[in-house]
């Protein structure tokens, strides 16, 4: 018997949004990983598109000081997009 890896799955619901985590299925390769997640979680059309990464690939920041890790974000401001105007002609944002 072979060993399965395990793969995260993210699906995408509609053309132009963000891809998002579904779950996890288990497969020997890429194809059996994507065919594994479109049976389990696209089996109502939900998807337009699936991403499957295997889960060891997948790396944290937890472990890591919080602080030192996360504050220089903080004085860039223009990494913090509150202060935009979105025309409301734009969708999916």
């Amino acid at each position: 018997m072979s060993q399965f890896d395990i793969w995260e799955v993210f699906i995408q619901t509609k053309p132009g949004l963000s891809h998002k985590h579904a779950g996890t299925v288990q497969a020997v390769s890429v194809e059996m990983a994507l065919q594994n997640a479109r049976d389990v979680y696209t089996r109502r059309k939900e998807g337009t598109s699936i991403w499957v990464v295997p889960s060891a690939q997948i790396f944290t920041s937890e472990g890591i000081d919080k602080e030192a890790f996360f504050d220089p974000a903080d004085d860039k401001l223009y990494r913090h997009p509150t202060f935009y105007q979105i025309p409301n002609d734009v969708k999916n944002m």
